[in-house]
């Protein structure tokens, strides 16, 4: 197996209940009454994303859409709005995925931040375009955050999966 130049060991497979819990928790995140800033990052949308492009086999579009659609109704926006931003978002993560890897944490978040500024535009032109209010200029924060938040998030996610250093010399992995 050809490993990307930034991992500099092999990871372990991810455990499918990690995976899960950690989208349920930034579906929760997101549930949370903080306030509807337009500058708040969408946690589930990063997480969607990380494991995209991580995972693109086990979390796919479908995942995103069902998710979106829940955003949808807990927001009481139109009916598909986030479910459309989270279905190109996860289908273009998806897309990127094998070119993302070969970066280093820093320059993934570069790589991802158009992913996340899309998203953000086209849920603001939805909601444009069904009589919705602007949500003013304070918008682009959001996915500035959400890029600024890739490489921590990325840690945390991937930290279940690394291996323990293996004091054995006379193995070659």
């Amino acid at each position: 197996m050809i490993m990307p130049r930034g991992s500099d060991q092999l990871l372990l497979p991810v455990n499918p209940v990690f995976m899960w819990a950690s989208l349920l928790v930034a579906f929760g995140l997101n549930l949370l009454p903080l306030g509807r800033l337009a500058a708040m990052p969408d946690f589930l949308a990063l997480v969607l994303v990380f494991w995209n492009v991580h995972q693109p086999r086990r979390v796919g579009i479908g995942v995103a859409f069902v998710f979106g659609l829940f955003m949808d109704v807990h927001e009481g926006a139109l009916l598909g709005q986030h479910a459309l931003a989270y279905t190109l978002l996860s289908f273009f993560a998806t897309t990127i995925h094998r070119r993302v890897l070969w970066f280093s944490l820093p320059a993934q978040a570069l790589q991802i931040l158009p992913l996340f500024f899309a998203a953000h535009a086209v849920s603001t032109l939805v909601r444009l375009a069904t009589g919705g209010t602007f949500p003013g200029w304070n918008l682009l924060l959001a996915p500035l955050l959400e890029a600024l938040m890739w490489p921590l998030v990325s840690l945390a996610l991937l930290a279940p999966q690394r291996r323990p250093p293996d004091p054995d010399q006379n193995r070659p992995i």
